[in-house]
């Protein structure tokens, strides 16, 4: 490992690993809320992740920042709410996309000062995105 490696992994591997953490217990604790639909916890859980960036937008104080991210997380709301009543496959699609939408922030840092949020992200979408692609397939809590 170079010096200039040795810097990115040493805060990007932790955030990773307790981002598969959190999308375990993601995955996880959706069903203990047995009232609601696992696609209206799943949506509302993706709505939630993308709200996290218009708050560091609101800390980067950029006005183009804000409506840009207020814009994107909006997206995610209205892609969660289609899913809920069309089909959980939309959620996969999201958690993919926001995990691409983290991967582009990490390499362009378009929000500043986000560090280890979207290695931490990324690691979240993607597992959970996994995680429904195989319960859906499977016929497991979805209409």
């Amino acid at each position: 490992m170079t010096a200039s490696n040795a810097g990115l992994a040493s805060p990007t591997r932790p955030a990773v690993l307790w981002g598969l953490v959190v999308g375990i217990v993601t995955l996880v604790a959706a069903p203990l809320f047995w009232w609601l639909d696992l696609s209206m916890t799943y949506a509302l859980t993706i709505t939630l992740i993308a709200a996290v960036y218009v708050g560091f937008a609101v800390a980067d104080g950029r006005p183009n920042v804000i409506v840009i991210e207020a814009v994107v997380a909006s997206l995610f709301v209205v892609l969660a709410t289609v899913a809920m009543t069309e089909s959980a496959w939309l959620l996969v699609i999201g958690y993919v996309a926001h995990g691409l939408k983290d991967l582009w922030q990490h390499r362009s840092h378009y929000v500043a000062n986000t560090r280890w949020w979207p290695p931490f992200c990324c690691a979240v979408d993607w597992l959970v995105a996994g995680g429904l692609a195989i319960m859906i397939v499977s016929g497991v809590g979805f209409h």
